[in-house]
């Protein structure tokens, strides 16, 4: 059948025979014992269901969407999610995401999580270097952590990642290396700052499963400039987010659909003779700064 062809009719008989499976499935849920997981299992069943009967899926199509996760599992590991990976091209990662933060008064927005943190990233000391050897421009990072009453939030916990130059994390190297991340804390009067690199645009990786998907749906692998933050505070709510640097000519295609506007920040490039917040010799190169002042939601909202 092609793409402009009409679908065959289905016969009252058939629709009838697919609703009483729908059926027996759902009932088979009937006693489960956790309610939350009940509502959830149908609703699956269900979703699931429509689509399969939307589409009029084939036994090959079945087969290959059943191949094509199997990849998926193969090729994750300790090092590499592609489960993520698939759930960030599908939108569904940024979906939950919306989902779970909600709205409130001027609280920073989240974004995706993405596959490359690393819990135990080194603690550096505000105005330190993150970059931990990483290539790229030198990048001043500044700002301040507040809730939503505009408050300071001092020792709110700070973590930040981000890939090199190359448009690599430090997790894709083969050499145990730490490096484009670490952790820090805000100072008494909610601010914070540190050294990082310029981020510059990258692809996902696109040598597995999803990125068969995305060559196949004529789909780009490349992510928007960013730097990822993840900050932590008592009583308030933890933020998943990154900035995204402005200008960046991907910032309306990113393959994770993870560009929120208010997240677009300006990284203002210095000239080499230009004196650095700290004193910091730059060897005559370079650099950019950027501000990116963060507010906390309350716990809960």
């Amino acid at each position: 059948m092609t793409a402009d062809a009409e679908p065959a009719p289905i016969s009252a008989e058939q629709r009838e025979r697919e609703d009483e499976l729908v059926q027996r499935v759902l009932a088979s849920f009937a006693d489960t014992p956790d309610a939350r997981l009940e509502q959830i299992m149908r609703s699956a069943v269900l979703h699931l269901h429509d689509f399969l009967r939307d589409v009029r899926l084939t036994e090959e199509e079945w087969k290959q969407g059943i191949d094509f996760l199997t990849a998926v599992g193969h090729i994750t590991d300790q090092r590499r999610q592609e489960f993520i990976l698939l759930s960030d091209t599908l939108g569904a990662s940024m979906q939950t995401i919306a989902i779970n933060n909600e709205a409130y008064a001027d609280a920073t927005e989240a974004t995706v999580f993405g596959p490359f943190f690393v819990d135990d990233a080194p603690h550096v000391e505000c105005g330190g270097d993150i970059a931990g050897g990483a290539t790229g421009q030198a990048c001043w990072v500044e700002g301040t952590v507040r809730d939503t009453d505009g408050r300071p939030v001092a020792g709110a916990r700070i973590e930040v990642w981000e890939a090199d130059e190359d448009g690599f994390y430090d997790v894709q190297y083969d050499d145990g290396r730490t490096a484009g991340r670490a952790h820090l804390f805000s100072d008494d009067d909610g601010g914070y700052r540190f050294w990082a690199v310029t981020p510059t645009p990258y692809p996902i990786p696109h040598d597995g499963p999803v990125g068969a998907m995305l060559a196949a749906t004529h789909r780009s692998p490349m992510r928007a400039s960013h730097l990822h933050f993840m900050v932590t505070a008592p009583g308030l709510r933890t933020l998943v987010t990154h900035i995204f640097v402005r200008g960046d000519d991907l910032l309306s295609s990113d393959s994770v659909f993870g560009v929120k506007e208010s997240l677009v920040k300006d990284f203002v490039e210095q000239p080499a003779d230009a004196a650095t917040p700290d004193g910091r010799d730059l060897g005559g190169r370079t650099w950019s700064r950027t501000r990116f002042d963060i507010v906390l939601a309350p716990a809960g909202s």
